[in-house]
């Protein structure tokens, strides 16, 4: 489908550990990832996600199942695609000594990308001003920057990063956040790995949850969010008990949190308010409790052991 960029049926992979035990990495994990865009592959650590752009980049072998990148199969048709991929899987080595400006130039030259590209993604990734500068007096942010820009030299579809953030300050990883959300409008296709998921829900269009190297969700932001955890009202109230009692007559779920009643099921929250007046009971505070995707994976992981 030329609207996919990524497609997974039935991946899986095993490893054995130094004991002879099997490990299973990824278990029959169906993916699809939109043309366009940046998608968060989302997981705690340990989930799959590494294993499963390893596999993608045909670095690691699969066991079972088939993998279609641009709509070509990998790894057999890998070469006929690898020129429109660009990924970070783990951290690339620079010259320390030398300016961002002459790391780039180099690897344009090993890789046959044109020179006036140096320059172009540069700026792209809002390096210009210090590409003059020695790599070593760049901040991490800067650095994971200059590393997305050099895999932006060969002008990439599609641009995978694993846990690019790990390890950077929140000026560093909202740079990064900045830079693929630029990326995103510009079309490429941004696949981002990562278990901070309340960091990726700002800057991603479309999301995919495994755990235990299989899918638990997938779709937009909103959908995912939207198709997890009941609506929910923060509500306080003096009766905790004779409130319970009240609003689980009508069909809610109430359980305590601290000071206050948290409620789903309402049609609306102010038929909590109206069901517990009409016993005389009078809400001092009623919120309603945004859904966010990492409620929503903590509820989708439930008994996973995750």
């Amino acid at each position: 489908m030329s609207d996919v960029a990524i497609s997974t049926r039935g991946l899986r992979k095993t490893y054995r550990t130094r004991r002879g035990r099997k490990v299973v990495a990824v278990q029959g994990l169906d993916l699809d990832v939109p043309a366009g865009g940046v998608h968060g592959f989302l997981g705690p650590n340990g989930s799959g996600k590494t294993t499963s752009i390893r596999m993608l980049l045909g670095l690691v072998r699969s066991d079972a199942g088939t993998m279609t990148v641009f709509g070509k199969t990998v790894p057999a048709q890998l070469p006929e695609v690898v020129g429109r991929v660009g990924a970070i899987v783990e951290s690339p080595k620079f010259f320390p000594a030398f300016t961002g400006r002459k790391n780039l130039e180099l690897l344009a030259e090993a890789i046959g990308a044109p020179r006036t590209r140096v320059g172009e993604v540069l700026d792209q990734t809002s390096l210009g001003e210090r590409g003059n500068d020695r790599f070593r007096s760049y901040s991490l942010g800067m650095k994971q920057r200059l590393a997305i820009a050099a895999t932006l030299l060969k002008d990439p579809d599609l641009l995978i990063f694993d846990e690019p953030t790990n390890g950077l300050d929140p000026a560093g990883i909202r740079e990064i956040r900045e830079t693929m959300r630029g990326l995103g409008d510009r079309g490429k296709t941004v696949l981002v790995s990562s278990h901070i998921l309340a960091e990726v829900e700002q800057v991603a269009d479309t999301v995919s949850i495994i755990g235990h190297g299989r899918l638990l969700a997938s779709g937009t932001v909103a959908e995912v969010i939207g198709g997890g955890a009941a609506p929910t009202v923060k509500v306080a109230v003096a009766n905790h008990e004779a409130a319970t009692r009240i609003l689980t007559a009508a069909g809610m779920t109430v359980r305590a949190d601290g000071n206050y009643l948290l409620v789903e099921g309402a049609p609306e929250p102010a038929d909590v308010t109206r069901r517990l007046a009409h016993q005389e009971l009078y809400v001092s505070e009623l919120v309603p409790v945004r859904a966010d995707l990492e409620s929503v994976f903590l509820e989708l992981t439930e008994g996973e052991g995750l």
